[in-house]
């Protein structure tokens, strides 16, 4: 693990796999995820050359907190961890929440990035046009009505939840997850997430549940791929589909027998796309 300062004194535990003199990849975990969310065989990242970049989002495993934060913050986060290990241009990935803050990134450092990847990710909050919740399932809908009530609200939420997050899933994606190799990596990812606490997991419910996002996607002007299971109830089709919509320069790409955890399987084609 490697700690990066931020301008305004944070800490961010940043986490490397992979090739170390490979192409640069930084990517942006769901939520509640930590550093040590990534595809699982690293067979993948010596295949592609990859040297792969991973991070605490703030109040997740050892990032400090910062409270009321919005998902453009992301984007100063990301350019402070290029900035620290040197990169310049790089290919950027999010999954599930960390997609995003990774389009945050995009939008406000187009300069700085070769090519976007986008895997089951969510629309914002206030998108036009957009039912939000439609085809949700029951999880996130409770946590998309609690967002809208603020912090506290979410965080007694939470508290009450204890830690049975990622089993809010439906089967099609509990299959997935009881893979041994996906199972061991998950579960060290969530638990690293919340061993300080819960703050990570609040103001990212608040940032991508309850806030505008700050920037719009209308403006990324990269190249940028989406992904999304049609079967997905976390995050559902439709939020993929207004955001390639909306990005000029969207290649969108939909499953029709994946869910939420097929962004596992489709991880490899769209990781040579995003590094060819």
């Amino acid at each position: 693990m490697r700690e990066v300062k931020t301008t305004d004194g944070r800490v961010l535990a940043v986490e490397e796999w992979g090739v170390p003199a490979g192409i640069p990849v930084v990517s942006v975990c769901g939520s509640p995820m930590s550093r040590l969310a990534r595809y699982p065989d690293p067979a993948l990242f010596e295949r592609l050359d990859v040297r792969l970049i991973t991070y605490d989002r703030p109040g997740f495993g050892n990032s400090t907190p910062m409270p009321g934060r919005r998902v453009v913050d992301g984007a100063y986060d990301i350019a402070a961890i290029a900035d620290e290990l040197g990169l310049n241009r790089f290919g950027i990935i999010g999954v599930s929440g960390g997609g995003p803050h990774a389009l945050a990134f995009v939008a406000r450092f187009p300069d700085r990035v070769t090519r976007a990847a986008v895997l089951a990710g969510l629309a914002p909050r206030d998108a036009p046009g957009l039912d939000w919740t439609a085809g949700m399932g029951d999880g996130n809908r409770r946590s998309a009505a609690v967002a809208l009530e603020g912090r506290a609200a979410i965080a007694a939420y939470l508290g009450g939840l204890g830690q049975g997050g990622p089993a809010l899933l439906p089967a099609n994606d509990q299959a997935v997850l009881a893979r041994p190799e996906i199972s061991a990596m998950v579960g060290a990812a969530f638990a690293e997430a919340i061993r300080p606490g819960l703050d990570g997991w609040v103001d990212d419910l608040h940032a991508l549940f309850g806030l505008p996002w700050g920037f719009d996607p209308a403006a990324i002007s990269r190249p940028v791929r989406l992904w999304h299971g049609a079967l997905d109830q976390a995050v559902p089709a439709g939020h993929g589909r207004w955001l390639a919509e909306r990005i000029p320069a969207a290649e969108w790409e939909i499953q029709d027998d994946a869910g939420h955890a097929g962004h596992f399987a489709a991880t490899p084609a769209i990781l040579d796309w995003l590094v060819s």
